[in-house]
């Protein structure tokens, strides 16, 4: 049996907290990309700071939505990237690095979020 902690397996807490961190880095950029918004900035950081609340949410929720939701954030971010700064990997590394990597973690909660998802079917929970 797997470890556990409470009802649930370190794997499920880990992916609990990598949602917990993708919200607050949301808000982050929701806040900020809203004042830079208002001062005529890009909106960028405002659509995806909106995505990545959403998303960090339904992972904590254990929804593979959030995954999905997440890894499409990345996707905006390099198109915004590359037509920002266009293939320079010294400017590319600053905006990308940090998303991917935390997409990398993402990708690796897909299993786990897809087990989640099955345990709550066959609970019956919609």
């Amino acid at each position: 049996m797997p470890n556990t902690y409470g009802n649930r397996t370190l794997t499920e807490w880990l992916t609990l907290v990598l949602g917990v961190v993708i919200v607050l880095v949301g808000l982050f950029f929701v806040i900020g990309g809203a004042q830079l918004a208002m001062l005529g900035g890009s909106v960028y950081y405002l659509i995806c700071g909106v995505v990545l609340v959403a998303s960090g949410v339904f992972m904590v929720l254990g929804r593979t939505l959030g995954a999905f939701l997440y890894l499409g954030a990345l996707a905006y971010t390099w198109v915004w990237s590359l037509w920002e700064v266009g293939f320079s990997p010294v400017d590319l590394l600053p905006r990308d690095f940090g998303p991917t990597l935390l997409g990398i973690l993402v990708v690796l909660t897909i299993p786990v979020l897809r087990r989640l998802e099955t345990r709550r079917t066959l609970r019956g929970a919609v």
